[in-house]
C-alpha cells in the first residue's frame, strides 16, 4: 500500500484576512446571540472587577479597627464587615451567573457553526466533480470534516469568550488601578511593552507549527484510513513493515510541528507569570512607600495586588487566544480551501426532458484524458442504436471503463460528444440522465442497513414486494432466505458478513429494481461463481430485452450473443461488429478471443 509522498504545508496561513472574512460571513446569522454573549461578558468581568477594590475596603476596615483596639479604642466592627463580605458575595454571584449565560450562549452559537460548516461539506462533496477525487484520500477529506470543522468549533467558542472577558478585565483593571494610586499604575503598566515583544517574538514563530499541525494531522488519518481499509492486502504481501515505516514517517512530522506549536504555546504562561512576579515586587516597595506618606490605606495595597494579578491572568489569556486564533484560522483556511474548490459545470439552464426518450447513443470523435497532457480516448465514434446490446471490450488500459464513465458524465469530454436521441448529454441535468442508467460494476457497494434498504437504494419508494420480485429476477432470494432475518438482516460497514457473489447479486438486484432505460454491465458477474453466472446471464439476458446496454467484458465467451461488439485498443476503437463477423476478420478481436482458449 504505498502511499504518495505529501507535500509539506506552507508556513504561513496563505489568506489570514479572507479566511477570518469567510468565517465572519458564518457568524453573521448569530450576531445577535454574539452580542448578547459581549454583554453578559462585560458584566461578568465588571462585577468581578469591582471585587477587589470592596475587598480592599474590609482589609483596611479591619486594620483600622486593630489599631483601634491597640489604642483603646472599640475595635473591629464586625457587623460592617460582614455586610461589606455580603455584598461582596452578590456581587460574585451574579458576575457568576452573567459568566454561565455567555458560555452557554458561545457554546450553542459554536456548534450551530460546526453544524453548517458541515452541511456546507456534505453538500460540496456531491457538487465536487470526479477528478478532484483522484488525488485526494478519503482520511485527508474526512480530516476537513472532523479534525478541522472541531477545531473551529471548540476554538471559536473559547476565542469569542475568553477575548472579551478578557479585553474587558484589562480596561477595567486599569481603570480601577488608576483611582487607587495613577504612579503605580503607570510602574505596572511600563511591564506590558515588554510582554507584547515576547508575545509577538512568540507568535511569529509559532504560527507555522499550528499550520503544519493541521496538515500533517489529515495526512496521518489519511494513511490510517488507507491501510485500515486494505488491512487484509497488507498482510497478505507482508507490507506490515512498509505500511508502519510510512506512517511513523508521516507521524514523526506531526509529532514534530505539535511538540513546536504546542511548545510556544506552552511558554506563554510561565512568561507573563514572571513579568506578573516584577509587578507584585514593584507595588510592594511603591504601596509600602505610599502608606508610610499617608497617600493610600493598607486595603489599597491589597486590592492593587489583587489588581495587578487579575491584570497579567487576562494579558495571559489574550496571549493563549493568539494561539488559539492562529489555531482556529489555520483550520478554517484548509475548510473554506475545500469549500472554494472548483466545482462540476454547472447544469444548463434549459435541460432537455429525459422522458419519451428511446436510447439511442452516438459518440462522436470522443477526445479525453484524465490529465490535460495525457489523452487516454483519442478519437471514439460509434453509434448505438435502441434496445441493442453493446459489448466493449479490449486490454487492460484501453479505456473501455472510461467511456462508460464519460457516457453518465462523472467527467466530460474534452473534444467532441455524446448524444442520446440527437441531444448532448450535457443538455441533461447531471440526475435526470444518471436516472436512464442502471450500473452493475465489477467493485460491489453497498452500505450499512438491512438487506432491503440496500435494494431499495435503486428505488426508494419501492414496496418489499417489489424488492422480492427483483431479488427472485436476481436469483438473491434463495440466499437472502437462508439468512438470519431473511431480508431485515442488517449488512455490517465492511459488508464482510456476506460473500463477494452475494453481494453482486444484491446490486444486480437494485438495478433491476431501478428498471432503467440503459444499462451498463461492468464484469457484472466476475465476482460468482460458474453456475451463479448462467443465472444471472439469463436474467440479464431478460432484463436487456428492448434496452440499450453497454457490457464491459474481459472474458469473451460471454459477449458472443452481443450484437455489436467494439474492440477498442489505446483509446480508439480498432474494430467492430458481431461475435461472428470479427471472428472471419482474423484480426485483433480474433487473437484476444482464441487467446482466452489457448491451453
Amino acid at each position: 500500500m504505498k502511499g504518495k509522498k505529501q507535500a509539506p504545508s506552507s508556513d504561513k496561513v496563505k489568506d489570514f484576512k479572507g479566511t477570518l472574512k469567510q468565517l465572519a460571513h458564518y457568524l453573521s446569522p448569530y450576531k445577535y446571540y454574539i452580542f448578547t454573549v459581549v454583554l453578559f461578558a462585560i458584566l461578568s468581568a465588571t462585577f468581578s472587577i469591582i471585587g477587589p477594590k470592596i475587598m480592599g475596603k474590609a482589609t483596611t476596615e479591619i486594620f483600622n479597627g486593630l489599631v483601634s483596639k491597640i489604642s483603646g479604642g472599640s475595635g473591629i466592627d464586625f457587623s460592617k464587615i460582614g455586610r461589606i463580605l455580603i455584598f461582596l458575595l452578590c456581587l460574585y454571584a451574579v458576575s457568576a451567573v452573567c459568566n454561565f449565560v455567555q458560555n452557554f450562549i458561545m457554546s450553542g452559537v459554536s456548534q450551530k457553526i460546526a453544524y453548517g460548516l458541515r452541511k456546507s461539506i456534505s453538500e460540496k462533496l456531491n457538487r465536487l466533480p470526479m477528478k478532484y477525487f483522484d488525488h485526494k484520500t478519503h482520511g485527508e477529506i474526512l480530516s476537513r470534516v472532523t479534525n478541522d470543522v472541531d477545531t473551529v468549533s471548540s476554538n471559536l467558542d473559547q476565542c469569542m469568550t475568553q477575548m472579551i472577558t478578557s479585553i474587558t478585565t484589562l480596561i477595567g483593571v486599569v481603570v480601577m488601578m488608576l483611582t487607587i494610586s495613577p504612579l503605580m499604575t503607570l510602574a505596572v503598566l511600563v511591564i506590558i511593552p515588554i510582554a507584547l515583544i515576547l508575545l509577538a517574538f512568540i507568535v511569529s514563530h509559532s504560527q507555522k507549527y499550528f499550520e503544519r499541525q493541521q496538515e500533517y494531522l489529515g495526512h496521518v488519518n489519511g494513511k490510517v484510513e488507507e491501510v485500515y481499509g486494505g488491512h487484509n492486502i497488507v498482510k497478505a504481501f507482508n507490507g506490515e513493515e512498509e505500511a508502519v515505516e510510512e506512517f511513523k514517517e508521516l507521524n514523526q512530522t506531526l509529532y514534530r510541528s505539535a511538540w513546536k506549536s504546542q511548545f510556544f504555546s506552552g511558554i506563554m504562561m510561565p512568561l507573563m507569570n514572571f513579568i506578573g512576579n516584577l509587578g507584585y515586587v514593584v507595588v510592594s516597595i511603591l504601596g509600602g512607600y505610599f502608606v508610610i506618606q499617608n497617600k493610600i490605606t493598607v486595603g489599597d495595597i491589597q486590592s492593587f495586588i489583587q489588581y495587578v494579578r487579575n491584570f497579567m491572568h487576562p494579558l495571559s489569556n489574550v496571549a493563549q487566544i493568539v494561539n488559539l486564533i492562529q489555531a482556529t484560522i489555520a483550520a478554517a483556511e484548509r475548510v473554506f480551501e475545500f469549500l472554494g474548490e472548483e466545482e462540476e459545470v454547472k447544469e444548463t439552464e434549459h435541460p432537455v426532458s429525459t422522458e419519451n426518450l428511446n436510447g439511442n447513443v452516438t459518440f462522436s470523435h470522443v477526445q479525453f484524458g484524465y490529465n490535460p497532457d495525457r489523452t487516454i480516448i483519442k478519437d471514439f465514434n460509434a453509434t448505438v442504436k435502441q434496445g441493442q446490446k453493446v459489448a466493449i471490450v479490449g486490454p487492460t488500459g484501453a479505456g473501455k471503463t472510461t467511456m462508460v464513465k464519460l457516457l453518465m458524465r462523472f467527467y466530460d469530454v474534452n473534444h467532441g460528444s455524446i448524444q442520446i436521441d440527437g441531444h448532448d448529454i450535457k443538455d441533461f441535468k447531471r440526475q435526470d440522465l444518471r436516472r436512464m442508467f442502471g450500473m452493475v460494476l465489477q467493485d460491489t457497494w453497498l452500505f450499512s442497513g438491512t438487506i432491503e434498504d440496500n435494494v431499495k437504494y435503486g428505488k426508494m419508494d419501492a414496496t418489499f414486494e417489489d424488492v422480492e420480485k427483483a431479488c427472485r429476477e436476481a436469483h438473491a432470494d434463495h440466499f437472502i432466505k437462508t439468512l438470519p432475518e431473511s431480508y431485515h438482516m442488517v449488512i455490517n460497514e465492511e459488508g464482510n458478513n456476506i460473500s463477494q457473489g452475494q453481494k453482486q447479486l444484491l446490486t444486480i438486484a437494485r438495478v433491476i429494481l431501478a428498471d432503467p432505460k440503459i444499462l451498463i454491465l461492468d464484469e457484472a458477474t466476475s465476482s460468482v461463481d460458474t453456475r451463479t453466472e448462467e443465472y444471472i446471464q439469463k436474467a440479464m439476458d431478460e432484463l436487456m430485452k428492448n434496452r440499450t446496454s453497454f457490457i464491459i467484458a474481459h472474458r469473451l465467451s460471454t459477449i458472443r450473443n452481443a450484437d455489436l461488439i467494439l474492440v477498442m485498443d489505446h483509446g480508439d476503437i480498432v474494430e467492430q461488429g458481431n461475435h461472428e463477423e470479427l471472428l472471419k476478420k482474423n484480426g485483433f478481436y480474433a487473437k484476444l478471443y482464441n487467446s482466452q482458449f489457448e491451453e
